[in-house]
């Protein structure tokens, strides 16, 4: 392979080409994009946790100036649109649920602050929001419910009136039996109860949406910041529309972050269609900040207790759990993933012969859930980690020595866990004692008396974690031109990932096209075929996989035209380093040439269709298991308990690696995220429903002198359930970053007698739990 292409190829840690747009301010968002006569519309949001709508009075905002419509769930009605039905565990066999769908905006009541009441259109942003605060809205209030506990309680107010006890669904796996008797013949048992709070996912761009209907061919564009046009065009035009797909499409461009928020629709996306068929003109709403932590979906809002049971030889034998998790007011999209995941993955990477997971989704009072950064696996691996260093201090072990005591060993590769779940590959301990010599683990004494002398406490963290990788299937084409640079039309969406980037250099490996001569293209339903979008790190497993295919198939493809060129059979002939080439000869011709030859305006021969394309689709059937071995110090104030992480260690085994620097800023990303929730980030409501944490003045967020030098590196152990050998890495920071900073804080908190103490550990936290005795 020559050395241009060898520079940007796989495993190259080639720079992000989309940066540059980026960082010129040349990206093309939503809110960027300004359509000829284009209107604005702001949403009406509940003030309310819980109110009946006895009525509502628009009169005074139709007349406001600048307004062109107004609308309420009478108009929704009139112009009889549906509703987003969400998936549910019963869909796929499991107990029948409460399925809360969710209208697009409220008719009879509001289920939390935030809850959509009326939609109003005015030739300017600001004409929209004055008319909307003339809208008068008569609430009875209600009793609401807002934690896990109040919903749960006996008797507690219903969300819904018909789901008495305010549960939408439960799920459960594992084996009781097998369970029950390990932990009868336990020698020891460990148990815990944790929260793990509610955050949101605050993309560095807010969500917007602009509808445009085309009377004359009657079809619809909407501009949307999705992870998943696709996904939405099919609910949208399903579920709301009732229209055929190809009457709507669905254009994501440029999306700045979405770790699962974005993932499905919104009633917005709908509203400004729907919109826009009525005044005639295309209708734009962004979201404000305020309007985002009330309004987008949030992620976590977890209680959970679990235990261990040990031998006497300190061999775990048996793990229990009982999960609740918040869904909030409706149940919207795929949330139920989060407990599926959580439930699944439940014993970790530890060899556990018996298990039981029950898991319940709650309704509450708040904005509804779904997936974030993780979605579940972050919320089993805390659980598991929790419980081993709590198991470890009770046992008077070293946490690190119990967890090499009960990994599972590579050599018991392919393992089925105590969920059924079935991991391919991986050698935890391997990967352990990477990250511990990275962490200079060995050196923690003396840097904990270096901190004693600076008037710190320091404390040392451990966590490993697993996840499941990838879903569904994805289709990825490749096209040549008549100039014979080649584009990737991707069924997945970057919305920071770095697609354009890497995608480029597997394919400029595979096929030996120069990486500056490929295009990408993404996020258009006109443009793309069918996809799937990004979520739950399947990208590189489905979609690359599928590139791959595609690419083999151009090669198979241009073999025989190949062959008429160099005068030669198709059998002769090699493809390698980008050219065919006949065995045993000096004859060769790049594919580039080839795929011109192609694109002749007369004189092709029958055998050949005009143009050099393919399709490649894959499947994640089944997933792959990337994990993980996390290690932090961290430094805390005895006298304000202000928390700094002070060193982070990060060895991951996300299998074969495309681009490592890529895959670096992917954990690196997940760690910030991960610390937010370790240290800092909660929504929380009060009682009566209303949101105390609606803007960043309230939020806390962290900032990048709170992160230290991530250091990291990566143990490739190919996937086996996957011909490239890769494993998602996209999750992987937010889900070891929280068990490891915890730890680290309890190995300060255990000598003032501390051995439990929830997220966010704020300051204030901390210095009431080591002043309270």
């Amino acid at each position: 392979m020559d050395a241009v292409v060898n520079k940007f190829g796989i495993g190259q840690p080639v720079r992000r080409v989309e940066d540059q747009r980026f960082i010129t301010g040349h990206g093309r968002y939503v809110d960027d994009i300004e359509l000829p006569r284009q209107t604005h519309g702001v949403l009406l949001m509940s003030l309310h946790g819980h109110a009946r709508i006895k009525s509502i009075n628009t009169e005074k905002a139709r007349k406001a100036e600048g307004v062109l419509a107004v609308i309420t769930a009478k108009e929704v009605a009139e112009d009889k649109l549906g509703i987003l039905i969400p998936i549910m565990p019963e869909d796929f066999g499991a107990p029948k649920g409460y399925r809360a769908s969710r209208p697009l905006l409220a008719s009879d009541a509001v289920r939390h602050v935030g809850d959509r009441v009326a939609f109003v259109v005015a030739e300017t942003e600001a004409q929209a929001r004055s008319a909307a605060e003339l809208i008068e809205i008569d609430y009875e209030p209600l009793p609401a419910v807002t934690t896990i506990a109040e919903a749960t309680k006996d008797g507690a107010p219903k969300v819904w009136d018909d789901n008495p006890g305010n549960i939408a669904f439960v799920m459960m796996m594992g084996n009781k039996d097998a369970a029950d008797a390990a932990f009868a013949k336990a020698k020891h048992v460990t148990r815990l109860t944790l929260t793990n709070n509610r955050v949101s996912a605050n993309s560095i761009e807010a969500r917007a949406a602009i509808g445009d209907y085309s009377a004359d061919s009657d079809s619809y564009t909407l501009y949307t910041t999705s992870q998943n046009p696709h996904g939405v065009r099919s609910q949208i035009a399903g579920q709301i529309l009732h229209v055929p797909e190809t009457k709507l499409r669905v254009v994501s461009p440029d999306v700045g972050g979405g770790f699962g928020m974005k993932g499905g629709p919104y009633p917005e996306d709908a509203l400004v269609l729907m919109a826009s068929r009525r005044v005639g003109r295309p209708v734009r709403w962004s979201s404000t900040r305020a309007e985002a932590l009330q309004g987008d979906s949030h992620g976590r809002d977890q209680v959970v207790s679990g235990e261990l049971a040990f031998d006497e030889n300190n061999k775990i034998i048996g793990i229990r759990a009982q999960s609740m998790h918040a869904v909030g007011s409706h149940v919207t999209g795929a949330a139920f993933a989060t407990s599926m995941f959580s439930v699944k993955l439940l014993s970790g990477v530890y060899d556990i012969p018996a298990g039981v997971i029950f898991a319940k989704a709650v309704l509450t009072n708040t904005s509804p859930m779904a997936p974030y950064r993780g979605a579940g696996r972050p919320e089993a691996t805390y659980l598991v980690e929790r419980l081993i260093d709590k198991a470890a201090a009770e046992l008077k072990v070293d946490p690190v020595e119990l967890r090499r005591k009960n990994f599972i060993p590579a050599s018991k590769m392919p393992y089925t866990n105590t969920s059924g779940v079935v991991y391919d590959s991986g050698d935890f301990a391997k990967v352990t004692e990477e990250c511990l010599k990275l962490a200079d683990h060995k050196g923690f004494a003396a840097r904990r008396k270096q901190s004693e002398k600076n008037g710190k406490l320091r404390g040392f963290g451990l966590a490993y974690f697993l996840e499941e990788a990838a879903i569904f299937n994805d289709r990825m084409d490749l096209r040549f031109d008549p100039s014979g640079q080649v584009t990737i039309v991707a069924g997945t969406h970057s919305h920071g990932q770095g697609h354009a980037t890497v995608y480029a250099q597997m394919v400029s490996d595979w096929l030996g096209v120069p990486f500056d001569n490929i295009r990408f293209i993404q996020g258009d339903t006109n443009e793309v075929p069918i996809g799937r979008g990004t979520y739950g790190s399947r990208s590189m497993m489905v979609g690359g996989n599928a590139l791959r295919r595609a690419a083999d198939q151009i090669i198979e493809k241009a073999k025989p035209m190949a062959a008429r060129m160099l005068e030669a059979s198709a059998d002769d002939l090699e493809f390698k380093n980008g050219n065919f080439g006949v065995v045993g000869t000096d004859k060769a011709i790049p594919l580039t040439k080839v795929a011109q030859a192609f694109y002749a305006p007369m004189f092709l021969p029958p055998e050949f269709g005009v143009g050099l394309e393919a399709a490649g689709t894959f499947a994640a059937e089944p997933p792959c298991y990337p994990n993980g071995c996390h290690t932090c110090e961290i430094e805390v104030d005895r006298d304000t308990g202000v928390v700094s992480v002070v060193r982070y260690t990060a060895v991951d085994d996300v299998g074969r690696v495309m681009n490592h620097m890529l895959a670096e800023g992917q954990v690196h990303g997940g760690v910030a995220q991960g610390l937010g929730q370790a240290l800092m980030e909660q929504i929380v409501y009060d009682p009566s429903g209303q949101l105390l944490t609606g803007s960043f003045q309230d939020y806390a967020m962290p900032r990048a002198d709170d992160l230290p030098s991530i250091e990291g590196d990566m143990v490739e152990i190919p996937s086996t359930t996957n011909p490239l050998g890769v494993k998602g890495c996209g999750e992987a920071g937010a889900t070891g970053a929280p068990p490891a900073i915890m730890a680290a804080l309890l190995d300060v908190l255990r000598p003032y007698g501390i051995t439990e103490i929830d997220m966010p550990a704020t300051p204030a936290r901390v210095w009431a739990a080591m002043h309270k005795h």
